[in-house]
This record gives C-alpha cells, structure tokens and sequence, in this order.
C-alpha cells in the first residue's frame, strides 16, 4: 500500500462549489439519513466531488465536504485518504488503473508497466495532452483475464505489449475501442471456446411455454398428490395388518396337547412319598418297586437275584 498524500499546493484550486444540479443531488442523499446521522453520506459526496472536479480530490472539494455535512475536515480527509477509489492527484482523462498482482504478474504485466512507462510516463503524472495517466494498483478480481487494466469504469483484458499499446492510442486519439477480452476470448470461458454443454439441444426453448402450461403444471401436481395418497394409504394398510397379527395369542395357532405337554408336570400327591422317579414323566412308563425292597436296599443288603 502506498502513501496516499494530497496534491502539491501549487496544483491545489483556490476554492471548490458544487454545482447546481450536484447540489439538488446532495440534498437528496443527506435526506436518506436522520437528523444527526449525516456523516453516513460522506462516501457519496466525495465521489460526486471526484467526478465534478475532473476525476481527482482537491483539499477545497474536502473541506466543502466537511462544511455540507457537519465534519471535522480531518474526519473526512481520513476517510479521502484510505480508499483508494478516491484519487487525491490529478489523473488524465483516461485514468489506467494497471494490475500488477501475482496473477497479472505471472502473465505479463511488467511488460505492460513498460508500455505505460514509454506511453504516458512515470505513474501518477498526466500526459501534456491531459488525455492519459497510469498507476499500478492491487487485485482488480479479474484473474482468469490475466493480465489485465481498469481505464476509467471498464475493464480491459487478456492485454499483450502490442493490443495493449494500441488500445492507449486509441483512447488518446478518441477512436472507438472494446472493453473486456482484447483477444478472441468471450468473457471468463477458455481461449478457442468452451469445451462442455455443447449440445444445442440444451438450448432448445422451443417448448418453454407451449400448449396450455397452466393446466399441465396442475395435472402434474394433482397427479403427485394422488400418488402420495396412495402411498400413505398403503403403509397405513400394512401396519393394521401387522398390528392384528401381534395381537393374536401364540397358543390359539398351536395343537391342544402341544400346549398341555408345554406345560409343566404337576407335583405327586401328598400320600406318596417324594421321589425324583414318580415326579419326572419319564418315570411314569416304569413298573414301581415295592416297598420291601426299597426298604432293603436302604438297609444295604443285596437284592435276591
């Protein structure tokens, strides 16, 4: 960032007014703002301060803004001074605005300061004719069109030595000249011409409003919405279903005596004695042994065989 200073004195006018037609325009713009807040239209006014005096701010187009809206005129000058937009030496007609940021500058933009340098002199000086004047400045966003200049409010792309050297002769000469890609570029797309959505196909209008579009447009919106209807009536059917089937007992779907062999055996009666044989089922198909002989094989003897 350079330092931005006002204009030597001796270039300095005596005394800056608004016109009559900027003064109305003035008027209109501080009316935007409430009582007290007329500071908010300070950015505005220089620029129409800028644009009436030529392209540049003298200190009296500073201090005459101040006056208009209440400011301390340093207040302004800090805001004159740290945008760049506002220009605080005189610039030519054709003010050149040359980008020499990395991408510029990785395309050639050295050897366009050299042209401006041969062409209209040192930066920030105005040719003898009025009719040019140059500076570098930072990234302008224009990148994929490197190297490239803002002359005045266009932009002036895909610059060589050669085209670049022309277009300032023209524009000293008053002769027409074409902003944007000074090659055979159109806009931001690749050199030669895009290389996808080439199918004109995809440009067909042709049936962009054709027939009765109102009507086709509510077809196809009932038809969805029958379509929706239909499919929440499905899953509405089919959770019913499945929640009739939970609710049905296991055991009305199963055979009575696989339900009752489910179950389990009941206890022997009370004037039995307990025993693992007679509880179980499996013992209920033996022949029981008599008491004699359970009693002699509790006392130890040996079964007659």
């Amino acid at each position: 960032m350079s330092v931005r200073r006002l204009a030597p004195d001796h270039i300095q006018p005596a005394s800056f007014a608004f016109d009559a037609a900027n003064e109305n325009w003035i008027a209109q713009q501080i009316a935007k703002y409430p009582e007290g807040r007329q500071a908010s239209a300070v950015i505005p006014l220089l620029w129409k301060a800028q644009e009436q005096h030529h392209g540049w701010l003298p200190r009296a187009a500073i201090e005459e803004v101040a006056r208009k809206l209440g400011m301390a005129p340093m207040r302004v000058m800090e805001v004159a001074t740290f945008y760049t937009m506002f220009n605080l030496q005189p610039v030519g007609e054709h003010f050149v605005q040359l980008c020499g940021t990395t991408p510029c500058a990785l395309r050639g933009a050295e050897a366009l300061k050299k042209v401006c340098q041969d062409v209209i002199g040192p930066q920030s000086t105005v040719t003898a004719d009025g009719k040019l004047s140059w500076l570098e400045v930072e990234c302008l966003g224009a990148c994929c069109n490197a190297p490239m200049a803002q002359i005045n409010f266009d932009y002036y792309e895909d610059l060589t030595p050669e085209n670049f050297r022309q277009l300032l002769d023209d524009l000293r000469h008053g002769r027409p000249v074409k902003p944007g890609p000074q090659n055979s570029r159109t806009g931001s797309e690749p050199e030669g011409g895009g290389e996808t959505l080439k199918d004109q196909a995809l440009y067909d209008g042709s049936v962009i409003g054709a027939g009765d579009w109102q009507k086709r447009v509510t077809n196809q919106r009932k038809a969805a919405a029958e379509a929706a209807a239909a499919k929440a009536a499905a899953e509405a059917e089919a959770k019913a279903m499945a929640a009739k089937v939970d609710a049905t007992p296991a055991a009305a779907s199963k055979p009575a005596t696989e339900t009752a062999a489910a179950g389990r055996p009941k206890p022997s009666a009370p004037s039995q004695p307990t025993s693992a044989a007679q509880d179980t089922p499996a013992a209920e198909g033996q022949p029981k042994t008599p008491r004699s002989r359970a009693k002699t094989a509790k006392s130890g003897d040996k079964p007659a065989e």
